[in-house]
């Protein structure tokens, strides 16, 4: 069964303590949905239309395991303590079996 995984690139951090309100709340949320952290940090080089800013990657055993976490109501607190603190591009990407 293919793994899915959570890709998150910030364009922009507007508020840094909306973020850190959220990652207080989204780590616990992203480990109980069965979620392991594969990148979390700024260290980033971009190409092309990239935007070396932050960037997320998480890895789940299915793409069923990463939607669910996502729609969970413990992440979905989450999303709302980040309202408007950053701009970002999030994706839930199937992997390749």
């Amino acid at each position: 069964m293919p793994k899915g995984y959570w890709v998150s690139a910030y364009r922009t951090i507007s508020d840094p303590e909306k973020l850190a309100a959220y990652n207080k709340l989204a780590g616990p949320a992203v480990e109980a949905g069965g979620g392991r952290i594969l990148a979390r940090g700024s260290r980033v080089v971009a190409h092309d239309a990239g935007i070396a800013e932050r960037t997320v990657l998480i890895e789940f055993d299915s793409f069923e395991q990463a939607v669910a976490a996502h729609d969970s109501a413990a992440y979905q607190e989450a999303l709302v303590a980040l309202s408007d603190g950053v701009e970002r591009d999030f994706r839930i990407v199937e992997g390749i079996d």
